[in-house]
C-alpha cells in the first residue's frame, strides 16, 4: 500500500513538472526545473523510505503479535516449517529474477556504511499460499539489513509454494545478498 501511495503520488509530480517544463521556452528555465525535478525526486524517495521502514515496523509488530497468539494457542509449530521439500518453493521467473527485483526494490541510499562491500542474508518464510512472512536480515550492516528486509516485503509476486506429497507446505527460503558502495 506504501509503495502504491507514493508511486501514485510519484506519477502526478511527474505529470506537473513535464506541463511545467513543456510550458517554458527558456532553455535556462527548464535547466532549472529539471534541476528542481530531480532534487525533489530524490528527497520524495528518502521520504517513501521512512514510510517504508514504518510499514516494516508493523508487519514485523504484527508477525510478533501473531506469533505470541499462536504460541498461547499452539497453533504455530516450528516444525511445520519444511526446510526440505519434494518440491521447493520457486519464484516466477527463477532465483535469478527475484535476486533482481530485490535489487531494483533496494534503496541504496538508506545504507550507511564505511566499508565498500555489504553482505547479509536475507531468510524468510514462504508460506502454504505463495506470500512472504519473518522476513529478517543478518549481516554486519544494520541499515543494509533494514533496506533489505524492505525490499522482500516490496516484491510484487507470490512465490510458487514448497509441497511433500503433493501438498504445500511453509518453506524456509535464504538470499544471499552483496551491495558495493560506490
Amino acid at each position: 500500500m506504501v509503495k502504491n501511495y507514493y508511486n501514485h503520488h510519484r506519477t502526478m509530480l511527474n505529470t506537473e513538472f513535464k506541463k511545467k517544463f513543456d510550458a517554458e521556452k527558456d532553455n535556462f528555465h527548464k535547466t532549472a526545473i529539471k534541476r528542481d525535478f530531480l532534487f525533489f525526486m530524490k528527497k520524495m524517495d528518502s521520504i517513501e523510505n521512512v514510510a517504508l521502514i514504518g510499514a516494516l515496523l508493523k508487519v514485523k509488530n504484527l508477525e510478533d503479535l501473531n506469533r505470541l497468539q499462536n504460541k498461547n494457542t499452539k497453533l504455530e509449530n516450528p516444525s511445520e516449517i519444511a526446510v526440505n521439500a519434494e518440491k521447493t518453493a520457486e519464484y516466477p521467473g527463477g532465483f535469478n529474477t527475484l535476486r533482481e527485483e530485490v535489487a531494483h526494490l533496494f534503496y541504496a541510499e538508506g545504507v550507511n556504511s564505511e566499508v565498500k562491500t555489504v553482505k547479509g542474508v536475507v531468510a524468510f518464510i514462504v508460506e502454504k499460499d505463495g506470500s512472504i512472512s519473518n522476513v529478517q536480515a543478518q549481516g554486519d550492516n544494520f541499515t543494509f539489513n533494514r533496506q533489505a528486509e524492505i525490499a522482500l516485503y516490496s516484491i510484487a509476486e507470490k512465490f510458487s509454494p514448497a509441497a511433500i506429497n503433493g501438498n504445500p507446505v511453509r518453506y524456509r527460503f535464504r538470499l544471499p545478498l552483496t551491495m558495493t558502495i560506490e
